[in-house]
């Protein structure tokens, strides 16, 4: 069992930076990839980032490439996202999530299918105004 707690959400102006941080406890993401979902208001939960645990595999959603990076530190056992140039639709509610990854590094589509991660973290608010 994975237990995930997202933090570093807040209030922020338009291309203003901020990092997301995920804590794992319970086990480690030793042999779990992980990944970074949204939901705004109104919307649906969608993908913006994963990261691959076997492999240097690093995938963005369109609306974030370029602007957002997604790391992990195996040692502090957390996940981070890295947000430059935030835009007032990045507001959302964002949540960490990781799913055992077995052998193989997945593709992308199987990488952002919101149903294929076991566990997730309680979301961490972000607010960008224009």
């Amino acid at each position: 069992q994975v237990q995930l707690v997202e933090s570093g959400g807040g209030l922020v102006q338009a291309g203003d930076s901020l990092r997301l941080s995920c804590a794992a406890s319970g086990r480690t993401f030793s042999g779990y990839a992980s990944g970074w979902f949204r939901q705004a208001p109104g919307k649906e939960r969608e993908f913006v980032a994963a990261i691959s645990w076997i492999a240097d595999i690093r995938y963005y959603a369109d609306s974030v490439k370029g602007r957002f990076t997604i790391s992990r530190d195996n040692a502090k056992n957390t996940l981070y996202l890295q947000m430059n140039s935030l835009k007032p639709e990045d507001t959302a509610v964002y949540y960490c999530a990781a799913r055992w990854e077995g052998s193989t590094a997945a593709s992308y589509s199987y990488s952002r299918r919101i149903s294929n991660y076991d566990y997730w973290g309680q979301g961490t608010q972000v607010t960008v105004s224009s």
